[in-house]
Order: structure tokens, then sequence, then C-alpha cells
């Protein structure tokens, strides 16, 4: 006759405290900089991206010392004033053409930065992930201003120095240190960004890449064709306008501001700082208004 088994009692396991379970589930929020990295990751992955950038890049400086040359063959034609003046060297190294391709390819990169992830569907994840929408939105706009501050800067220095190299044949080049010429390429420079900027706004507030794009165009590149005229509320919409407070900036040299409609030098560092403030204070105040 075998012995009973004795029996063995377990030990409770104790249940986690409401403390332990919330340290468990939550994660650290998500700080600043990883924001930014994780938006400029899906900037990067974009194979359009450096496509753009590089044809914006070539675009520009093509027609710079295309513009350039056609100056150098026709210089001696111009007349003594025009040659000991020359007025259009500036001018030839910030071609109206090329720049306005930038604004273009600016303002549709900065849009498709926050339009693709709502027509993804990814805009979902990524709130759920970062709750603070408005950070979020705030990262996208500090690698498009960083991304573009540089291809702009890139784009200023090579369509200066291919127009005033040709130029220089002439002895009617700028040096970089002058004055106009100093501001000229900081304008080029950060007229990138502004676009990206207020593309980037307009992406939020659409949310549709096509609608988007169209409004950024219309707005940046043909709404200050309709206000050509020099009558004074015309030449002071006009002069609010981002295209014309770059051509004020980037375009005269040696002319007086009645030669833009009375535009100054500060009123367009004004149209400037304004214009991508604006886009962006209204993308803060909509995101965190409208469900995703």
């Amino acid at each position: 006759m075998t012995s009973p088994t004795p029996r063995t009692t377990a030990t409770p396991t104790p249940r986690p405290t409401t403390t332990a379970i919330a340290a468990a589930v939550d994660e650290p929020p998500a700080r600043f900089l990883d924001l930014v990295a994780a938006e400029w990751i899906k900037v990067r992955s974009l194979r359009s991206t450096p496509w753009v950038i590089v044809l914006v890049v070539l675009v520009v400086t093509v027609v710079a010392a295309g513009r350039a040359l056609a100056d150098y063959n026709n210089f001696p034609s111009y007349s003594a004033l025009a040659q000991r003046e020359h007025s259009f060297s500036l001018g030839d190294s910030f071609p109206a053409e090329g720049y306005l391709t930038l604004m273009l390819a600016a303002v549709a990169v900065g849009a498709i930065a926050t339009v693709s992830e709502y027509g993804s569907g990814l805009i979902r994840t990524t709130t759920v992930a970062v709750p603070a929408r408005g950070a979020v939105v705030l990262a996208k706009a500090v690698v498009q201003v960083v991304m573009w501050t540089v291809v702009g800067s890139v784009v200023a220095l090579c369509s200066f120095f291919a127009a005033q190299a040709i130029l220089s044949g002439r002895d009617a080049a700028i040096p970089i240190g002058d004055p106009d010429a100093l501001r000229a390429i900081a304008a080029s420079a950060l007229l990138a960004p502004v676009c990206a900027l207020v593309g980037l706004g307009l992406g939020v507030l659409i949310r549709h890449s096509a609608t988007t794009v169209v409004a950024g165009s219309f707005v940046l590149l043909l709404l200050p064709v309709f206000f050509s005229s020099r009558k004074p509320l015309s030449a002071a919409f006009a002069n609010g306008m981002v295209r014309n407070a770059w051509q004020r900036l980037a375009t005269i040299y040696g002319a007086p501001a009645e030669a833009y409609n009375g535009a100054t030098v500060s009123g367009s560092w004004t149209v400037y700082v304004l214009w991508p403030l604006v886009a962006l204070v209204l993308a803060l105040v909509v995101v965190r208004r409208r469900d995703v």
C-alpha cells in the first residue's frame, strides 16, 4: 500500500498594480528631434525628391548661363551708358524663368510632404503614434526649411557664378561681395523654403495632391499677374506677393524703387516672413480642429 502523494500549494502570483501597468504600457513621448528625424526619412524615401532637386539646379543654372550669354553677345550693340552701368548683370544671374521653376518645385514638394500621408492613410498611424499633431506639422516644416534652404543656396550660387563668369568677359560682372549681389543671393536662396512652407500649409488645408499643387502654383506664380497695374491699390497687392518681393530683392541693380512700383527692400523681406508664417499658423490651427 502506497502512501498518498503530498499536495503542494502553489504560491499565488501577485497582481500588478495600476502604476506598474501604466509604466509597462505607456512609452515616453517622442522627442521633437525624433519627429524631425522621422519626417526626414519620409522625405528621403520619396524617389522623386532627389530628381526634382537635381532638375531644378540644372534648369536654373542653364537658364542663367543662357541669359548671360545673350547679353555677352549683344554687349557691343549696347549704348555706352548701358555698358558702363550693366544693370542687366544681376538679373542675368537670377532669371525669372528659372526661379519660377524653383518656386513650382518647392511648393509641390512642400505640399506632397503632407498630402501624401492623407492620401495613403499613413496620417492615422502618425497621429496614433504622436497625438500632438501640431508637433508633427512643425517637424515637417523644419525638414522642409532645412532641405530647401540648402537647395536654394546651391541654386543661387550656381546661377550667380555661371552668369558672372560669362559676363566677366565683357567686364560687366558683379563681384560676390557687392551688397546688391549678397542680397540677391540671400533672397534667391530663401525663396525656396518660403514656397515650400506655403505649399505645406496649403497641403494641410486642402488635403488633395492635385488641388494643392494647382492652388500653390496659382497663388505664388499666377496671382501676381492680376496685379500688374501701376494703380496704387494694385501696386500694393503686387508688392505683397512672394514673386514680386523676390524680384525686388534679386534683380534690381542700381535702379530706383519706382522701377518696381515703389516696392522697398524692407517691405519685400517682410513679405518673405509673413507668407510662410501665416501658412504655418493656419496649418497648426486646422490640424488640431479637423479629424484625420
